[in-house]
């Protein structure tokens, strides 16, 4: 499954502005396809000053009359929803909806999956929620669990790009991101470290295997980066450079 199998469906939406910084938060998160149901009167001018960016989302989105015919051609409809009750559909948080997708993934792969959101102020009603297959819902606090339509569209686009951004692998690393050491790199990092000491005379009598297991829980718990631990390496490397000179 990757991003582009997902569309994002706004369903009667009524606020220009809600719509642009759907289209943008869209963009942030590599999604592309919009739809609109039924939308309001949107005044383009307020819609395009919030879609900073990401005009051309909302200039290939899809039109239709209802929201049948915009999840016809979608196997896997989700429907966002604050509505929970013994007599509603079971719903799951949006990080557990994409984990649940990358088990099915094999078979969902190149299948449309449908996010379907509810107008702004009465969001989806229980027969458009009963078109979709799946309920999910946002945890927040129970005295005001209604969240505005584009960062409920954020926090969904932003878990399907985690999940799905570069295909199995998740998203592709940036620059400047906290990476930290593998286990094996950080093996590696206690033995250099410690073959350092040795070079300096530091283990005469006893006590390396000891102070590698220290060493290594150590830098372990310390969550160093890969940065970091080159960096301390270096250190290390020079100092016993220094001291046999």
């Amino acid at each position: 499954m990757n991003l582009s199998d997902i569309v994002i469906i706004l369903n009667r939406t009524s606020e220009a502005g809600n719509v642009g910084a759907v289209c943008r938060a869209m963009k942030n998160s590599g999604l592309s396809r919009l739809r609109l149901v039924s939308p309001g009167p949107l005044n383009e001018e307020t819609l395009l000053a919030r879609a900073i960016h990401a005009e051309d989302v909302w200039r290939d989105a899809r039109f239709f009359d209802t929201l049948i015919e915009a999840v016809a051609d979608c196997p896997l409809v989700v429907g966002t929803t604050c509505r929970r009750g013994k007599k509603r559909k079971t719903t799951m948080p949006p990080r557990t909806l994409t984990a649940w997708l990358k088990d099915r993934q094999s078979a969902t792969t190149s299948a449309t999956v449908a996010l379907v959101f509810g107008n702004e102020r009465t969001g989806l009603t229980e027969e458009e929620l009963n078109l979709c297959n799946i309920a999910s819902h946002i945890p927040v606090s129970d005295s005001f669990p209604s969240f505005n339509l584009s960062h409920a569209v954020q926090i969904y686009a932003y878990e399907m790009f985690m999940a799905f951004g570069n295909n199995d692998s998740g998203p592709a690393r940036v620059k400047g991101e906290w990476n930290p050491l593998s286990r094996t790199a950080a093996d590696e990092l206690t033995a250099e470290i410690t073959t350092a000491l040795a070079d300096l005379g530091f283990y005469k009598i006893s006590g390396r295997e000891e102070q590698t297991r220290f060493l290594l829980d150590m830098i372990c718990r310390a969550g160093l980066t890969e940065k970091e631990g080159r960096y301390l390496k270096h250190i290390f490397t020079k100092a016993a450079w220094l001291g046999n000179r």
